[in-house]
């Protein structure tokens, strides 16, 4: 099971000119709609004089979610391309949004097409990439006195304990990759005592 995608980390920027426009692509990290929103106020905001603010983005690696916008310009002429390299970089859990100052000429559908591609690919490649694993959260229940075999197990997988707390009544909360799911839930399993559920 593929359970690894690639993102970016942080900001990133590629401008592009042509015919006295400019084209300036801004990728973000997103993970949800609302960070989605809030990056769109920001940048409409901050660029509150430009004449368009397309953009495009991909959240959500294991349930893929996508959207683009030409806010104006001739249709599939702006979000379409910016998606297209989203899509060939192979990038999730990321928008990028593509502002436009006008120059006075126009530059047809083919034109911009072109600018909206290039200075989104230029953003991509400035970015910085990263690796991620799909994950999901477990809660391993046990009682103190089976602390150690537990332990071992979160370990020798490789887990990644998200939350703890230790009494008399032990509760851990793993984040296990998709791919490792099975095994060591079955480890865990096996010990007498342990209780596994899924969140």
């Amino acid at each position: 099971m593929n359970d690894i995608y690639k993102t970016i980390k942080g900001v990133s920027e590629g401008v592009y000119k042509e015919k006295g426009s400019k084209f300036i692509a801004r990728a973000y990290h997103v993970e949800n709609i609302v960070e989605i929103k809030e990056v769109l106020i920001q940048l409409r905001k901050e660029f509150y004089d430009a004449r368009h603010h397309c953009y495009a983005w991909r959240i959500d690696a294991r349930d893929e979610k996508t959207r683009s916008n030409d806010d104006g310009e001739p249709s599939g002429s702006a979000g379409k391309p910016i998606l297209n390299q989203i899509f060939s970089f192979n990038l999730y859990d990321i928008i990028v949004v593509v502002i436009r100052y006008f120059g006075g000429t126009k530059l047809g559908v083919s034109g911009l097409i072109n600018a909206y591609k290039v200075s989104t690919r230029e953003a991509l490649e400035n970015a910085n990439m990263v690796v991620k694993e799909i994950r999901d959260v477990y809660q391993v229940d046990f009682e103190y006195s089976l602390m150690n075999s537990v332990m071992r197990i979160i370990k020798e997988d490789n887990l990644a304990i998200v939350e703890q707390h230790f009494d008399n009544q032990c509760s851990i909360k793993l984040a296990m990759r998709l791919s490792t799911i099975n095994k060591s839930t079955k480890r865990l399993n096996k010990i007498p005592g342990v209780n596994v559920k899924k969140l």
